[in-house]
């Protein structure tokens, strides 16, 4: 009879361990969804930073190319009014 209370209580300790384990697990099930989340949100964030990124970079290309074009038409300007002796 003491050997099987014993086994029982051994079984006890057991069982209340795996309940803690499992407590444990959730814990860092919950934590690591909450990183994943994070995660996610912080991708997010960072591809629409590089669209905005690219949507500057296209306007910079097109305000150098407009500044090219006012720069050439400047210039002939400049020349006329050289050749004009002013």
């Amino acid at each position: 009879m003491t050997t099987e209370l014993e086994r029982i209580k051994i079984l006890e300790g057991k069982v209340i361990q795996v309940i803690e384990h499992i407590h444990k697990l959730t814990a860092e099930n919950e934590k690591l969804r909450q990183q994943v989340k994070e995660l996610k949100a912080g991708m997010k964030e960072q591809e629409e930073q590089a669209k905005k990124t690219a949507r500057f970079e296209e306007e910079l290309k097109r305000y150098e190319s407009e500044r090219d074009v006012i720069k050439s038409k400047i210039e002939a300007i400049i020349d006329q009014i050289d050749k004009l002796g002013i």
